[in-house]
């Protein structure tokens, strides 16, 4: 009984074991990969042709939260967008802005838009021009990752490598422990095993 006892719990404790080691290598190839696609890219990752972009601020809230990532469609036609789409546009160098189209002006040969933050109050002061449109958003989101990949574009980006990795290397430190242990207690289980058999027997 004793015998069989042990055998369920070590193959449980296998299963916890590759379960959490799974854990920890999808987790470091996962923050590897976004490092390494983020650093690549020069900017915020792309997936399927998709540009991911971060949001910092909270004026498309309560649809877009401060803190998410975006995927948006890069533009192609740049002057065929109408009101109601939310396009993402350069307003300034290196600053890119993601709001809701609220007009369609057209003059001649030319197309500007005019836009506003759901969350604000009043239109954008400036028009935006149509050469400046970069993408159009899709209306895929995610909550607070964009802090994530907003780090991973530091500095320090790279230091997000060693948390995992080192994780797993004190997940496999401690199953080694534990595995020296049990072989340890191997022989003393086999001599108490014996010196009950002999006590029965003269029993």
């Amino acid at each position: 009984m004793r015998e069989k006892k042990l055998m369920k719990k070590k193959k449980r404790m296998k299963r916890i074991s590759s379960i959490v080691s799974g854990i920890l290598m999808v987790l470091l190839i996962s923050v590897a990969s976004v490092v390494v696609f983020t650093k690549i890219s020069g900017g915020e990752p792309q997936l399927f042709g998709y540009q991911l972009k971060t949001v910092l601020s909270g004026s498309m809230e309560p649809g877009i939260l401060t803190g998410s990532i975006i995927a948006v469609k890069p533009a192609e036609d740049k002057t065929n967008f109408k009101k109601g789409d939310v396009i993402t546009f350069q307003e300034a160098e290196n600053i890119l802005i993601t709001h809701r189209i609220t007009e369609v002006v057209k003059s001649g040969d030319s197309v500007l838009y005019r836009t506003k933050g759901d969350n604000n109050n009043a239109e954008d002061m400036n028009p935006v021009l149509s050469d400046n449109v970069v993408a159009e958003y899709t209306g895929f989101t995610v909550p607070y990752v964009g802090y994530f990949i907003n780090f991973t574009q530091s500095k320090n980006g790279a230091l997000l490598l060693l948390i995992p990795g080192f994780l797993l290397l004190i997940y496999s430190g401690f199953t080694i422990w534990r595995a020296l242990g049990e072989i340890e207690l191997a022989p003393k289980k086999k001599v108490n095993i014996v010196g009950e058999d002999a006590g029965e027997g003269s029993s």
